[in-house]
């Protein structure tokens, strides 16, 4: 590597932190400011074999999003699958990516080069990739993205830091609900920071960035389109399960806003009403095809009803783990964390940190 080339390794504290959108938005404002900007993932794990690129979709979408060249590019060591760690585990070869990892980054012609780390520290120890060999091999600076649940988010910081010691340049906190930010901001980040932890930022949660597309919803629950195919595009923020009288689901309905509502095929009373509220997809078990009314009520409305073969337990929770794992493919995504991160994430800290100097006649 060269030794006027700068890297930034972001990783995680947990998988689904917020990695992904971290980097797009902060390579977004260096961008701004005439930062020439390069982007890797090291281990890949979105794959649609449909492509002949064979591209990890993630550098994909992160690439095109931020119109980078080819040399500017680099594309994973690793496709990790139950396939290759089967192979590793029976070839019983150490640490195979090692010398790889060594001549990964030759012919940098950019200002920074952001690696997309592993899922969690751990994840890649098996090929010798997990984040504190690939921070060390590559002798690189990081930032971890941990995502909020609790206070308890202070656990996996300080072992992180424990184990990465001054090469953890510092975290951002994700994903923080409105009633925990003065708890984080006045007291966790403090703490961190009193024990050589520095924040970048904190970002707020947001409905937006944890929606799901109503076509990514058709994609895991394999369901039919009965109507309105061509709105596939709508964003669902909360899931809503329709099993009581009409009068009661109103009233719950009304609560919520861009919803996906589960019902059974023969409540046509329930589906009538989730249609005249904030309900962004209707989504039918049991394979019971939908009255005349509410198809047509549907199709004026312009809401995708879908249909699946399975029961409301089995198709809630297909669609709860969705919203854990939500990508950011939506262009409305991009747009949202590219504005959180201008606001709340601290971009000229983290080029003197870097020290990567404006370019003239940017801001």
């Amino acid at each position: 590597m060269s030794k006027s080339a700068k890297y930034l390794l972001v990783g995680s504290t947990e998988a689904y932190s917020g990695k992904s959108a971290t980097i797009l938005g902060m390579a977004s404002q260096l961008q701004s400011k005439g930062i020439r900007v390069g982007y890797g993932k090291l281990i890949g794990t979105y794959f649609n074999d449909a492509n002949s690129d064979g591209l990890d979709e993630d550098v994909r979408f992160i690439s095109e999003t931020l119109n980078l060249q080819p040399h500017s590019l680099y594309p994973p060591l690793l496709r990790l699958n139950a396939a290759t760690i089967a192979k590793q585990v029976a070839d019983k070869e150490s640490s195979p990516f090692q010398q790889q990892l060594e001549h990964y980054l030759t012919d940098n012609q950019g200002d920074l080069t952001i690696l997309e780390g592993p899922g969690t520290l751990d994840e890649g120890k098996l090929f010798g990739l997990s984040m504190p060999e690939v921070a060390e091999a590559l002798d690189t600076s990081v930032l971890l993205v941990a995502r909020y649940h609790s206070a308890l988010v202070v656990d996996p910081i300080l072992s992180a830091k424990e184990r990465m010691g001054d090469r953890l340049m510092g975290i951002m906190i994700n994903d923080v609900p409105d009633q925990e930010m003065e708890n984080v901001t006045q007291t966790i980040i403090p703490f961190l920071e009193s024990q050589g932890i520095r924040s970048f930022g904190v970002l707020p949660q947001s409905q937006v960035l944890r929606s799901v597309s109503v076509q990514e919803l058709v994609k895991q629950l394999g369901a039919e389109i009965l109507c309105c195919g061509d709105r596939l595009d709508l964003m669902v923020e909360n899931l809503k399960i329709g099993a009581m009288n009409v009068n009661s689901a109103l009233k719950y309905f009304r609560k919520a806003r861009n919803m996906a509502v589960v019902t059974g095929g023969d409540r046509t009373d329930l589906q009538l009403a989730a249609l005249e509220t904030s309900t962004h997809c209707l989504i039918l078990t049991g394979l019971i095809a939908p009255t005349a009314a509410v198809m047509s009520r549907a199709e004026e409305l312009e809401i995708p009803i879908l249909s699946v073969d399975l029961d409301t337990l089995t198709t809630v929770e297909i669609i709860d783990h969705t919203f854990g794992q939500v990508r950011l493919q939506e262009p409305i995504k991009v747009e949202c964390i590219r504005s959180m991160m201008a606001e709340y994430f601290d971009i000229d800290q983290l080029m003197r940190y870097l020290e990567l100097e404006l370019v003239p006649g940017t801001t």
